[in-house]
């Protein structure tokens, strides 16, 4: 089967007055039709950058340098901005972070619902009437009502009800869904997961998961890239990262969530704090962090090798991890 969507090589950057920002440095990774596939990592480590220049929605003072974008045989890096209007929306819609800034304050959820529309041979009554079903999928109560209303008038949950049922209203073939749940109570974060996985199944849709909460990932994902400093780290499916981890960085992050083993047991926090992205060195930027450092990684960025068929990590010592196992194990996935 083909990958709906396949991006090769991506390079972002940000050039500043005295120094370049390489938000996305090298990023490959592919999705396939129906998949979920999540891309974790810190805050910073370039989740959201690469899904905006999915949709190109990068602009100065930065831009794409260089890789390639494919999108169901084309490559968006070197499509119009007319071909891209196409694309956004339509072929591959978008859940921003923060509703509350994302949404427009000054438009009813109604115009921006129907904004979604542009191009689209639909009447205003077929506009509203299709807007009030979306709003009634996505577990709006009194959709008649709420959709002349505006986003302040909205709880976080609804406001992030309103940014799927923007997403969603072109029926995409691809969603790209930037931290849903951030924000949101555990509560609200269930309801949304569901929410998603059900239209996903309902639509046919593929999903670009980004997040940097490991319990989303381990109830949505099929398979997972492990972002830092701009640089996808491991990639592999989800059991296999949650149980055998193979780069410190994901090893780190798992080992710092409790696991539920062991009553009383100690937290391991990964120390120090991502790097600057505009000063890095020749090195692995996880080398000061990394518990398994060696000379070779102040000196040399490792390249991405496999460990097993589909499992990837970027790391010179993966041999030192071959008997760490993962200290949780995936959670059941949401229904």
């Amino acid at each position: 089967m083909d990958p709906i969507l396949e991006v090769a090589e991506l390079k972002t950057w940000f050039f500043a007055k005295d120094s370049t920002v390489k938000a996305v440095d090298g990023v490959s990774f592919s999705i396939m039709q129906g998949e979920t596939f999540g891309l974790v990592g810190e805050s910073g480590c370039g989740k959201s950058a690469t899904c905006r220049s999915i949709l190109r929605l990068v602009h100065e003072p930065g831009r794409i340098v260089s890789g390639s974008i494919t999108y169901k045989g084309q490559d968006l890096v070197k499509l119009s901005e007319e071909g891209m209007r196409k694309i956004r929306g339509k072929e591959i819609g978008m859940i921003f972070q923060e509703p509350m800034t994302a949404l427009n304050p000054v438009l009813k959820i109604k115009e921006q619902i129907f904004e979604s529309f542009e191009g689209m041979r639909m009447s205003t009554a077929q506009k509203y009437e299709r807007a009030i079903e979306l709003l009634r999928i996505i577990g709006i109560p009194t959709p008649e009502v709420r959709i002349e209303e505006y986003a302040h008038q909205f709880s976080g949950g609804m406001r992030q009800r309103a940014m799927i049922a923007i997403a969603l209203a072109a029926q995409p073939k691809l969603l790209l869904a930037d931290e849903p749940t951030t924000a949101l109570d555990v509560t609200i974060q269930d309801q949304i997961i569901k929410l998603i996985n059900s239209l996903k199944t309902r639509l046919g849709m593929s999903v670009l998961l980004v997040t940097h909460d490991l319990g989303v990932v381990s109830q949505m994902c099929d398979r997972v890239a492990v972002m830092y400093a701009g640089f996808i780290m491991e990639l592999a499916d989800t059991i296999t990262l949650f149980s055998e981890p193979r780069h410190p960085y994901t090893y780190g992050l798992i080992s710092s969530l409790p696991s539920g083993k062991e009553r009383g047991a100690r937290l391991e926090p990964i120390q120090g704090a991502p790097p600057d992205l505009g000063s890095l060195g020749p090195g692995c930027p996880f080398a000061p962090r990394c518990r398994f450092v060696g000379e070779l990684c102040t000196r040399t960025m490792p390249e991405m090798r496999e460990v097993s068929p589909g499992h990837m990590s970027r790391c010179h010592y993966i041999e030192k991890m071959a008997g760490i196992k993962g200290l949780i194990e995936p959670e059941g996935r949401a229904s």
